[in-house]
């Protein structure tokens, strides 16, 4: 019996071995196929990778879970680059940010890190737009730090706690450290690679993904370990902040706009953008025929809701 369970052991031993080299092999293969676009800053132990285009009044960009910059590069930035000075970052332990070992992944703390590249790049109150998890960071930032905003343009944006958790995200329900780790250095990438199609017609869904929305969209940024312990660290960390934020929604005094597709398969636009409206006084929610991912499908669209924000911000 004993022999036998030395067996097992060496057998799983070499899996794990297997899964992580592969998991090693993927990683840097997508490192050196699609290198940091942007730049880097230190922020509060943060090493925020950003991209920046154009001049003029500042647009300050946050994307979703499991998302990177270049969800925003893909079309959207480069459009309002023509009249506008605009700014996208990776959140915290998303794309090429690397979050501080011992920082907490909450919206208060990802929201004191916007504030702090606001302050280290002298953006002076721009208008944050953020998309999905990237709204309620806008909205934590806004609420912590109201001095510095201008307004929030909000594309789906998660602004209540779900009553439960997405089927393309449940695989990051982890909330042991360790596990998370272990999981991301094994298996995440092995199962996203398999998983991609039913995956992405979850999160784009009724919509198509463009066939470039790897390379373009920074997709393929996401088949990396480092990728699944953030975004894992980040969903699990929601109940941390994000019940007390909803309760200060009826304080926010600037202008605010919501913009969500109709067949959003993630987020409710009900229960998520109309609930939110329905607390800040003046905000205005305009739904559009699509899906939870707009700025990649429909970026004409995105680029307009957050350009008509703009004017509207810069005249209060």
């Amino acid at each position: 019996m004993g022999y036998l369970f030395s067996i097992i052991g060496i057998l799983l031993l070499i899996i794990v071995a297997g899964l992580f080299l592969y998991t090693l092999f993927i990683s840097k293969r997508v490192e050196l196929g699609m290198p940091p676009e942007g730049a880097f800053l230190q922020v509060q132990g943060t090493r925020v990778h950003y991209l920046e285009q154009g001049r003029g009044p500042t647009i300050l960009m946050i994307h979703g879970l499991s998302g990177v910059a270049q969800n925003f590069g893909y079309s959207v930035m480069g459009q309002l680059a023509r009249h506008y000075h605009v700014v996208a970052i990776d959140r915290p332990g998303s794309g090429y940010s690397v979050r501080h070992p011992r920082s907490s992944a909450s919206l208060a703390v990802q929201a004191d890190v916007v504030a702090g590249v606001i302050d280290a790049l002298k953006l002076d109150r721009p208008l944050v737009v953020g998309h999905s998890l990237g709204g309620a960071v806008a909205l934590a930032t806004a609420l912590r730090h109201p001095q510095k905003v201008r307004g929030l343009a909000l594309v789906a944006p998660l602004t209540h706690m779900p009553r439960t958790t997405p089927a393309a995200f449940a695989a990051l329900t982890i909330r042991w450290r360790w596990l998370r780790t272990l999981v991301g250095w094994t298996l995440a990438v092995p199962l996203s690679i398999r998983q991609r199609d039913k995956v992405l017609d979850i999160v784009f869904g009724p919509e198509q993904p463009p066939a470039d929305f790897g390379l373009r969209g920074g997709g393929f940024l996401g088949l990396r370990p480092s990728h699944f312990v953030g975004a894992s660290s980040d969903l699990t960390a929601l109940p941390d902040v994000l019940p007390q934020l909803q309760r200060q929604y009826p304080t926010l005094n600037l202008p605010l706009a919501v913009l969500y597709g109709r067949d959003d398969r993630i987020l409710n636009p009900q229960e998520q953008g109309q609930a939110l409206v329905d607390l800040v006084p003046g905000a205005e929610l305009e739904l559009v025929d699509g899906g939870h991912m707009l700025p990649i499908t429909q970026p004409d669209i995105t680029a307009e809701f957050i350009h008509r924000m703009m004017q509207r911000s810069s005249a209060n």
